[in-house]
């Protein structure tokens, strides 16, 4: 049973998988390339002597098998790792499982997705492999990355239509919104009060003092203005006082 299938909970399925692909170990294993490469060197130039150069030159034998074996057992390590990896889209989450010694898992909610970086070069998209990026709503500190996994773009394709097809289905199954509570009935119209009666003929009706007041205000900041002079405020001034 691979790790995807033994880790699904109850009413999830399994949208999309995706493996490492073979660049992967070729990608890792570059430190360990060096490794053996030195190692080889020091066979090849290793010369021989006697007392402290014979001493020197073993320590250097023993510096090149330790150099051949840890690079050969990375490589190795790296081919493993590169077999067993396993990456998966289900209808709730995003799936990883790989690594032997050092496990790197995650098991990411489909929900907190926030954002999918893909990254193909050139050599991957020749050779179909490339790096994807998640972010979660944790931002950079919960980004997850996924390096040399097959197939990228249909594996970034299978999460956004899940997550899409989990908003549609939320938005299509929301309640509907509450009717609006009925119109009142109009209250009776109340009756027009009666038209003051009107002012006898040649009668003056008086301002308030408010009234005059503000413009008693209006005409000094006209006339500080220089709108009006100050013998027609003067004028104004007293045809607004003798109607107060």
């Amino acid at each position: 049973m691979s790790s995807v299938t033994g880790n699904l909970i109850a009413n999830e399925r399994v949208v999309f998988e995706s493996k490492k692909h073979w660049i992967a170990p070729v990608r890792d294993s570059w430190i360990a390339a060096l490794l053996i490469l030195g190692g080889l060197l020091l066979w090849v130039i290793t010369p021989s002597g006697d007392g402290l150069l014979e001493f020197l030159w073993s320590l250097l034998g023993l510096l090149r098998w330790v150099m051949l074996i840890v690079g050969a057992g990375w490589i190795a390590y790296n081919v493993v790792a590169w077999q067993t990896a396993e990456f998966a889209v289900t209808n709730l989450r995003v799936l990883r499982y790989e690594g032997l010694i050092q496990k790197r898992t995650s098991e990411t909610l489909l929900s907190g997705v926030t954002d999918v970086k893909l990254n193909v070069g050139l050599l991957g998209a020749r050779l179909g492999y490339g790096d994807i990026r998640i972010f979660t709503q944790s931002g950079d500190a919960g980004a997850d990355s996924f390096r040399s996994i097959t197939q990228p773009s249909e594996f970034r394709n299978a999460m956004m239509t899940v997550k899409i097809q989990d908003q549609q289905a939320a938005r299509s199954g929301a309640p509907a919104a509450p009717a609006p509570p009925p119109a009142a009935a109009p209250a009776p119209a109340a009756p027009a009060p009666a038209a003051p009666a009107a002012a006898p003929s040649g009668a003056t009706v008086p301002s308030s003092a408010e009234d005059q007041a503000a413009r008693l205000l209006k005409l000094a900041e006209l006339r500080d203005q220089g709108v009006i002079s100050a013998e027609e405020f003067e004028a104004k001034k007293a045809e607004i006082l003798a109607r107060m």
